[in-house]
């Protein structure tokens, strides 16, 4: 299974807000294949020469919900910042937030996604630390994440898709550059 732009739906697709069920455990075949693909996007997404050559655009994440499946699966890759040379990858199944801090944080230029092609400016509060417990496919166990900074927004981001829900909902309407002077700002 390959994934490319055309694959993903947009934001106008009436399926990106439906909720995605669990997953059973172990992966099935299809599951796996389709996890699996879904990292293999946002890796290569990040390559300029792959994702040119295969039609993708460049993210850190994707939730099945993404291209059409309503499962409880997102795959992520970004940057480690305790190891420059070694990204984080995640291949999650079933994640669940179980702990969050009240300080908030935000990207100050404002969040993307790949299911949004309009522009949609403003901050998107989340929470600046998470603690995430799921299955990850790359390690092959059962895993609780701590999470800080952007590893932190990009896990919030999709596992709001597995939700319905899009970073643009929760940007403020009347105040969409609103800041948070106690945040963490990256």
């Amino acid at each position: 299974m390959k994934i490319t732009l055309d694959t993903i739906i947009s934001d106008h697709d009436p399926r990106i807000r439906e909720k995605s069920e669990k997953v059973a455990l172990p992966l099935d075949a299809q599951d796996r294949e389709l996890l699996e693909a879904m990292l293999t996007y946002v890796r290569d997404s990040q390559d300029e020469e792959i994702a040119e050559r295969d039609n993708l655009r460049p993210a850190v994440g994707i939730a099945a919900i993404q291209v059409g499946v309503p499962k409880q699966m997102l795959a992520i890759v970004c940057p480690n910042p305790d190891n420059e040379e070694e990204d984080i990858e995640l291949a999650l199944v079933n994640p669940k937030i179980i702990s969050e801090s009240v300080q908030n944080s935000y990207l100050d230029s404002g969040e993307g996604c790949l299911s949004v092609l309009e522009e949609h400016e403003g901050h998107s509060m989340r929470h600046a630390r998470i603690k995430v417990r799921a299955f990850d496919l790359v390690r092959n166990e059962n895993v609780t994440i701590r999470a800080k900074g952007f590893l932190a927004i990009c896990l919030q981001h999709e596992i709001d898709h597995l939700s319905g829900i899009l970073f643009y909902d929760r940007i403020d309407p009347n105040d969409p550059w609103k800041t948070d002077p106690e945040a963490e700002v990256y």
